[in-house]
């Protein structure tokens, strides 16, 4: 089992994740993003966006090791990138992904 995986369908299952480009660039010009995370196969234009709209509003970045596909089987909706939008939920995603990868996020 994927426990990264799984935590990113209750995440959604909770109503706490807004998936779509347009849509997370507002959650964190709002402030309503804890963090946003990308999957690892999402194009570089779209990562340097998103980097950018997240360090100039202090939101973090999470380049989670999985692909597109894998991340919007486990919610259930396409998507490449996302907005957790609760605090809890967003340290236990980097918590998962640090223990998984050994480092930090981006």
């Amino acid at each position: 089992m994927d426990k990264l995986l799984n935590f990113l369908g209750l995440c959604r299952r909770a109503g706490k994740l807004t998936t779509g480009n347009d849509a997370v660039v507002e959650t964190v010009q709002k402030g309503e993003s804890k963090a946003v995370i990308i999957a690892g196969d999402t194009s570089p234009n779209t990562e340097k966006k998103l980097r950018k709209t997240c360090e100039m509003n202090r939101v973090m970045l999470i380049k989670l090791n999985r692909t597109k596909d894998e991340i919007s089987c486990a919610i259930g909706k396409f998507a490449a990138v996302a907005s957790v939008t609760d605090t809890g939920f967003a340290q236990n995603i980097d918590r998962l992904q640090q223990n998984e990868t050994g480092g930090n996020s981006v």
